[in-house]
């Protein structure tokens, strides 16, 4: 793989990578893995359970999938990419920078429409006052189903003037909970601990699919562990409970 001169760091200066987790032990090798924003959450949940079963540790590096894969195409030293679309792994497959054969579909995002405070009831929601949050569809796969959604349903022209597009979808959540944005289409593991009432999951029938898919950037034993933990049942579970569809692994 040819690598560009300039550090993937200085050409990406203009975004702040979210880098999270202590140092370990040197007996404990770290898996630096790329995760995708509406994925950090639960991946963190699963990370306990992860590093009590085996000898490595995990350190992640948080953005929208758009940032990340150019990132991993500017030589960042990931070793996996949990990305939030399929697009993106399959075109490094196509340009042979993962290891072969090790994409797959570790879950099926949800996409829902939260306002706070409110009682929502269906997509009726984005007609009332205020701006909708939304994840940038250059950048992010949950604001390409987003706008997917918003284009089916006809109320696209409707609202086009009142979005606000955030880098991330955690953005984009951020900006609905700081009410920069009266409400937004996020992810649904982002607001399972909000009331009910607040949030409507659009069907997964209204915008195209949200398969999160992961690949292999280098065939370290710590990073193969981590995609065999990710396709047990035990992690397919917990995956579900925060508010996925489960993955189809290989």
């Amino acid at each position: 793989m040819v690598r560009m001169r300039c550090s993937w760091l200085a050409l990406f200066g203009g975004f702040a990578l979210l880098v999270l987790g202590t140092a370990s032990p040197a007996e404990r090798p770290t898996v630096r893995v790329a995760v995708a924003a509406n994925f950090l959450g639960t991946l963190q949940s699963l990370r306990p359970a992860f590093e009590a079963t085996h000898p490595f540790s995990l350190s992640f590096s948080s953005g929208s999938t758009g940032m990340l894969y150019a990132q991993v195409r500017s030589g960042a030293p990931f070793e996996i990419l949990l990305a939030a679309d399929e697009d993106r792994p399959a075109q490094l497959e196509r340009d042979g920078l993962i290891v072969p054969g090790s994409r797959f579909t570790y879950a099926i995002g949800r996409l829902v429409l939260w306002r706070p405070n409110a009682t929502i009831a269906g997509d009726q929601a984005l007609l009332l006052p205020g701006r909708i949050a939304i994840a940038d569809p250059a950048l992010a796969p949950y604001g390409v189903a987003a706008l997917d959604f918003l284009e089916r349903s006809g109320r696209l022209e409707a609202v086009d003037d009142r979005l606000v597009r955030g880098a991330s979808v955690s953005q984009a959540y951020q900006f609905v909970g700081s009410r920069a944005a009266a409400m937004g289409l996020v992810a649904l593991a982002q607001v399972l601990d909000e009331p009910v009432s607040s949030r409507w999951i659009v069907p997964a029938d209204r915008h195209v699919p949200i398969r999160q898919q992961a690949v292999l950037l280098r065939p370290t034993g710590g990073a193969r562990a981590l995609v065999a933990f990710l396709q047990s049942d035990e992690a397919q579970a917990a995956i579900e409970a925060r508010g996925y569809d489960r993955g189809t692994p290989p």
